[in-house]
Parts: structure tokens; C-alpha cells; sequence
């Protein structure tokens, strides 16, 4: 190999961890076309690439499949709509605007990682998945429960809000005791799962961190890490629990 290919693959030998992201299904314009696409901010990208890992974007196309699982080392579920009520037994607000396809493959997506123990970090609406999957429940319209819109961000933007963490925590051990959280949600746990703990809260009660207290990696954040371009370190968090993962697996 001469000195231009070590330029190429300067990684050459070193082994990431795959992190799968689930995506939208959206119309999208690219130059002169407009295309139904699968879509995902790239800031997500951005974040698990710079923590160390490898962005593998999952299209919501029907339920997960165990092979697919079987090729990730960890799984990073991603922000958007809401999740359909019909899945915690309640009807819908009308204010909650849902996406069954992405509920289909997620929901699957998630039972499959959590037969196989793969490390999971969950960003707004994925903590909500979890939360439903696990069998919680979850306030639909925030605003009403609160008295105020201060989760709920900006047209195509965020809000900061104030977040302390439980000592002792997980995610308490990667952010600190508090944390200026970038939020955009206008939903929120309402009744927490059992095997979850609640592990951080916004100063009016609002849940915004839970994870499971034992076992493999499982946390999630009802705010935004990815917007914060100076702040990886849940995703290193999640990369450094794929690359255990990835060793055991291939041990």
C-alpha cells in the first residue's frame, strides 16, 4: 500500500460499531426531483459519526426483521410524530399527529433489539417508544398538563428547558447533574413503564430522561443531543456500549 492509500484509510484495521437510525418516509426534493425518500435529519448522522460510529439509516418498510438486527451493534432511535394512541389504550387528542409506519417497524425494531441485548439510546420520540413498548402510557398535549408551551420548541425549531438529573444515574454519569436541554415535544411519560426509572426531570416534574436501571444499555432522553454540535457524549455513551457489544458477539 503505498502512501496515497494510507491517506484513504487511515482507519484501515480499526472496527466501528454499526448504529442503526430509523428514518421517515417522506416526499422530498432533490434538484429538479420531487420523490417520495427516506429522510432523517443529518445531524443525526453527524453525531453518531463523530462519536465514533457508523450511521446505518433504517427506512421504515414493514416490521424489523431479525436479520436485520443481527447486523447492528447499536441502535439509536430516532425523533418525529407522535406515537398512536391506540398502542397505550387511549384515544387520540387531537392534537397528535401519528406515522403507523414508522410504529410498525419500530416497535418491532425495538423488541428485536432488546431480545438481543443491544444497546439502545432513545431521542424524544424514540423514549416514547420505549415507554409504550415496555408498557407505559403518555401524556398527549403537555401544554394542558403544565400550563405552559415551553417543551414544545419553535416552528421548525427548539427550546431550551432547565433539566436536572438523578444522582446515581446512568445518564447522570454521561451529562452531569443538569443539563441545558434543546426540546421540541408536546408529549411526555405519563405513566412510566415498569422497568424503566425516570433519571431526569425539567423543574415543573416533566420526565425527561428514563433508562432501564439494570442490564444492557438502554437509555433515553426526551430532548434533542443531536442539535448540540459541542455535546456527544450520549452518543459516545451508546458507541462505547456498541463496541462491547460488537467484541462480546464476535468473541
Amino acid at each position: 500500500m503505498d502512501s496515497k492509500d494510507s491517506e484513504v484509510l487511515p482507519d484501515a484495521g480499526v472496527s466501528h460499531p454499526l448504529i442503526g437510525l430509523p428514518t421517515y418516509a417522506e416526499s422530498a426534493r432533490f434538484g429538479s426531483w420531487q420523490v417520495d425518500s427516506a429522510v432523517l435529519h443529518f445531524s443525526y448522522v453527524q453525531m453518531v459519526v463523530e462519536a465514533g460510529g457508523i450511521p446505518v439509516l433504517l427506512p421504515p418498510v414493514g416490521v424489523a426483521r431479525p436479520e436485520l438486527v443481527a447486523r447492528l451493534d447499536g441502535l439509536l432511535l430516532t425523533g418525529g410524530a407522535d406515537v398512536a394512541p391506540d398502542r397505550y389504550g387511549a384515544p387520540a387528542h387531537p392534537l397528535t399527529y401519528t406515522r403507523p409506519d414508522r410504529d410498525d417497524s419500530e416497535f418491532r425494531l425495538f423488541e428485536l433489539a432488546r431480545a438481543v441485548d443491544l444497546p439502545i439510546l432513545a431521542v424524544c420520540r424514540g423514549l416514547q417508544v420505549v415507554n409504550v413498548a415496555m408498557g407505559g402510557t403518555l401524556i398527549q398535549h403537555l401544554p394542558e398538563v403544565v400550563g405552559h408551551a415551553e417543551h414544545s420548541g419553535t416552528d421548525g425549531g427548539f427550546t431550551t428547558v432547565q433539566v436536572t438529573t438523578v444522582p446515581g444515574s446512568r445518564v447522570a454519569a454521561i451529562v452531569g447533574p443538569d443539563v441545558q436541554a434543546n426540546c421540541h415535544h408536546h408529549q411526555a411519560i405519563d405513566r412510566l413503564a415498569d422497568g424503566l426509572i425516570a433519571t431526569a426531570h425539567a423543574a415543573d416534574g416533566t420526565i425527561e430522561a428514563a433508562e432501564a436501571p439494570d442490564g444492557p444499555f438502554l437509555v433515553g432522553v426526551q430532548w434533542h443531543p443531536e442539535v448540540d454540535a459541542l455535546d456527544r457524549r450520549l452518543t459516545r455513551a451508546l458507541v462505547a456500549a456498541a463496541e462491547d457489544y460488537r467484541r462480546e458477539r464476535m468473541s
